[in-house]
Order: structure tokens, then sequence, then C-alpha cells
């Protein structure tokens, strides 16, 4: 039986990992953890933050990690379990996600789905709005990441029935 949970496609690099921040890392909320062999500034509000999307949404990795993102974060994160990830097959460009649209669009098919991304372009708002099922794109910034607000965000069209956005 398929899961009829929305799905929520979740970016690392921008979004968990935190890049691009200038001044002192003490007000950043969040620490460097070494994943294969590259130091990452994980936010330490990702982990409950998606914990809490995870009770209303089904959680997808969407980044150009791929598998990887496996190796490392669900523990930092404190998830419950891994996460699918969605393949790109060399497509992967950073600074963009348009690369990533037919792997998103391929598993989640004609469900319901929100993504949360540091990279979000036209042809991504072009996608969402052509797309048959209800969509929503939040972007956000890579050296803030996911926040509360965003989370509150994704809760709050879930509980409308899709309707913001």
């Amino acid at each position: 039986m398929a899961d009829p949970r929305p799905v929520l496609a979740v970016d690392v690099d921008g979004v968990i990992s935190l890049f691009g921040f200038e001044g002192p890392i003490e007000n950043l909320g969040g620490r460097f953890h070494l994943i294969d062999g590259i130091a990452h500034y994980i936010s330490d509000l990702a982990g409950a933050q998606l914990r809490r999307l995870g009770e209303v949404y089904e959680l997808v990795w969407a980044t150009g990690w791929e598998e990887r993102a496996n190796d490392r974060l669900p523990m930092i994160l404190g998830l419950p379990s891994e996460l699918p990830c969605l393949r790109f097959a060399g497509r992967a460009r950073f600074g963009t996600a348009h690369w990533k649209l037919d792997a998103i669009d391929e598993y989640a098919r004609d469900r319901p789905l929100a993504w949360v991304d540091d990279s979000l372009d036209n042809s991504c708002h072009d996608w969402a709005a052509r797309r048959g099922a209800p969509t929503l794109l939040l972007p956000t910034e890579s050296h803030v990441g996911i926040t509360d607000a965003h989370t509150e965000a994704l809760l709050s069209w879930a509980r409308e029935g899709y309707t913001a956005g």
C-alpha cells in the first residue's frame, strides 16, 4: 500500500548543512560534523524540524548527496530511520535545483508534494505551477537552513488540505 501522506522533498546543502555564513559561528546554532572527510556545519534545529514534519509527511532526500545522505545524517539529526533517496544519474549541478525535477516528479507522481531547497529557480516554480497535484515550494537561505517558520508553513499546508502556497 502506498504511503497516503504528502511527500516532503528535503535538500541537504543549504537546508540542513549550512554554508555561506559570515562572522562568528557561535550564534548560528549548529556544529561541524565530518562526513565523507568533509566538514559540514549541521543545523541543531534541523533534526527536531524533520522529526515533526515526519509525523505528517513522507520525508525523502532530494539532494546531490543521494544515498550518502543516509550514511550519517539520520544519526546526527536523530531521525528514527533512513529516508528514501532520490537518484539523479549524474545530473547534479551546484547552485540550481532544476536537475532534480524529473526524479522528484517520478517519486511523488500524483501525490501532494512540498519541497524545501535553497536553490529553487524559475524552472522549479514553473514546474510546480504545471504539476497536477498540489505542490508547495519553500526556499531557504543557505546560511540559515530550515527554520521554525518553514516547519509551521509546511504543517499548516498539510493541515489545510494543501490549499496554501
